[in-house]
């Protein structure tokens, strides 16, 4: 089995210094890309900026922007039997990206923002006989968003997880199927949660005998 391990977050930047990004500290990612090794797959890991060592044996592809990560998995997906999308991509960026520092004017400011590409829903529309999992943080209406989510991105399978798991060292996910049915629900050490979420695709996932 080869995979693709989405991990971290994305930035998105105002201007030559500053930027929009999130807490994720990318430890699920790692975590699962550390489980999938132990398990003799091959692992192809693309990583936005976290203060974590890609784990030895694995493929690393460093990223910091949402364009980047998309480039990359892009590339990279056709080679894999599946992916495992865990990855806190950012939703918007600005329209516009100014050069050097902006200054203070005394006076508030508007940015006018505009979505990202969307990494997992291009994967998703180019999978064919790959698999797709995603992972869901969500705060509001949180099962009724992550099938939506399932659904419009073309996922097999996606992980639905709350707000609470950012920057943790522990975590409790539901694991949905295509049919909205719960596969699994899991809770402690994302270590833990990992090597359980491995296993499973072990024995679930297509290819995975490969």
């Amino acid at each position: 089995m080869r995979v693709l391990i989405t991990a971290g977050p994305t930035r998105e930047y105002l201007d030559d210094v500053r930027y929009l990004s999130n807490g994720s500290s990318g430890r699920m990612g790692y975590a699962i890309a550390q489980a999938a090794l132990h398990l003799g797959w091959e692992v192809v890991l693309v990583s936005g900026p976290v203060e974590l060592s890609a784990p030895p044996g694995c493929e690393f592809h460093q990223v910091i922007t949402t364009d980047q990560m998309k480039e990359a998995c892009e590339r990279l997906f056709p080679g894999c039997d599946g992916v495992i999308a865990t990855a806190a991509v950012c939703d918007y960026k600005p329209a516009v990206r100014l050069t050097g520092k902006m200054k203070k004017g005394g006076g508030p400011i508007t940015v006018e923002m505009i979505e990202t590409d969307d990494v997992l829903a291009g994967l998703g529309s180019i999978k064919e006989h790959r698999w797709v999992l995603g992972f869901a943080l969500e705060a509001q209406n949180p099962r009724e968003n992550a099938l939506q989510k399932l659904r419009r991105k073309n996922c097999n399978w996606i992980v639905l997880n709350r707000p609470e798991a950012i920057g943790s060292e522990e975590n409790s996910v539901e694991l949905i199927s295509a049919r909205g049915e719960t596969e699994e629900n899991w809770s402690g050490p994302k270590s833990r949660i990992a090597a359980l979420l491995v296993e499973w695709l072990a024995v679930h996932a297509p290819n995975s005998n490969s």
